[in-house]
């Protein structure tokens, strides 16, 4: 049966362990099985980003608004920017967030493994990485 999922529901501050500065996250959907898509809302602050992890199904980010920052492991830093949709495949290794003066949020949309996990987390990008130096 079809279910409709009421606006205002509580944005959350995700696990600090695979963030670094302020983050908000407002859920989207979590489908029932025997479906696996995951979706939210992530807000990130200026200079705010994801720690390196991947996606057993792979990620589509949609950026909503503002200007921030994306790399896959082994290449180069690039921009995003309100409009841009980006499509990381499966067990790619990357990070997202905002620029260092602006806040950006995108919708990241992912499907859960077996497990009902959507992500593998691996250690926080150092500000090297996200200077792309």
């Amino acid at each position: 049966m079809a279910e409709i999922t009421r606006a205002g529901r509580p944005t959350m501050r995700p696990n600090p362990d695979y963030f670094t500065g302020e983050v908000y996250m407002d859920p989207i959907n979590s489908a029932p099985a025997p479906a696996r898509v995951a979706a939210v809302r992530v807000t990130f602050t200026p200079a705010a980003r994801t720690a390196w992890h991947h996606h057993p199904f792979g990620q589509t980010l949609y950026v909503v608004a503002g200007v921030g920052r994306f790399a896959v492991r082994g290449g180069p830093v690039q921009e995003i920017r309100a409009g841009d949709v980006v499509w990381i495949p499966p067990g790619e290794e990357h990070w997202h967030g905002a620029a260092p003066e602006t806040l950006m949020s995108h919708v990241a949309m992912q499907e859960k493994d077996e497990s009902g996990a959507t992500a593998t987390w691996l250690a926080k990008v150092t500000d090297a990485e996200y200077d792309g130096v």
